[in-house]
């Protein structure tokens, strides 16, 4: 990973990503903003958004319009864009694809985790949004195999990024959770460390997003976990369970060039 200053912005990036010249990709962070300290990106007020994603727009010398978000309601839907897709009209949607050039697709978080997907070959690019409940549903793999299935696209050629989240030792999730992970990974006894509240769990939701990454056929050589928590790290991440569900958002996007 590495931190730099893209326009007013502070962002990270994936290392494993530099070397392809034909992407672009950011995952922002607090720092930057002078539209308000707790950015938005979609809404149901287009006054709410607008001013921040003109911000992401300047600091990636990327017109506003050329901006793709879902509005996010931890669903396993995913979407396929083209620059005739309305950005706003993109509901309960949690991952999006692209292989057009110039479209940034993105997705907002506050502890969820951010996956970015590419594929140097057949070029093409995904954003995914996983919580919980998107985990548990396995958002990461079907969007893998969406693009498989849609592009083309060899599970082995894939590289993937995952970006700054709640990590497992912030992260306690009841009973309810507990028994969605089990029912769902064989390698639940890893993905879960127990609570001292009788029936909760810490869940690693990095652990989970990888093994879905990797049971979806991407060699574990080309996964990225930047490995920042959201939670811990408040002088640079907004977090929903730390602050609120009123807090800001970080944006992850990635575009072909």
């Amino acid at each position: 990973m590495r931190k730099m200053v893209q326009g007013r912005l502070s962002v990270f990036k994936f290392e494993s990503f530099r070397k392809y010249k034909d992407i672009a990709h950011f995952i922002t962070t607090k720092e930057g903003w002078i539209s308000g300290n707790k950015p938005r990106f979609t809404g149901d007020q287009e006054a709410d958004y607008s001013g921040f994603r003109k911000e992401l727009a300047i600091s990636c010398e990327v017109k506003v319009e050329k901006f793709m978000f879902p509005r996010q309601t931890h669903s396993d839907h995913i979407v396929e864009v083209t620059s005739g897709t309305d950005s706003t009209t993109i509901s309960g949607t949690d991952a999006l694809i692209t292989n057009e050039p110039g479209l940034f697709i993105c997705v907002q978080t506050a502890d969820c985790v951010p996956i970015l997907l590419f594929d140097p070959q057949k070029k093409v690019v995904a954003a995914v949004h996983a919580g919980w409940r998107g985990t548990i549903s396995k958002i990461a793999m079907k969007t893998v195999q969406q693009m498989t299935e849609r592009f083309g696209c060899e599970q082995t050629d894939i590289v993937a990024g995952i970006g700054p989240s709640i990590h497992m030792h912030a992260y306690e999730v009841g009973p309810e959770v507990v028994e969605a992970v089990k029912s769902n990974f064989s390698n639940s006894p890893a993905l879960l460390k127990p609570s001292l509240n009788e029936g909760n769990a810490y869940f690693d939701l990095w652990e989970a997003n990888q093994t879905l990454l990797m049971e979806a056929g991407i060699p574990e050589e080309n996964i990225e976990l930047m490995g920042l928590c959201s939670f811990e790290q408040a002088d640079l991440f907004y977090s929903a369970r730390r602050d609120g569900a009123d807090t800001g958002r970080m944006v992850s996007g990635i575009r072909l060039v």
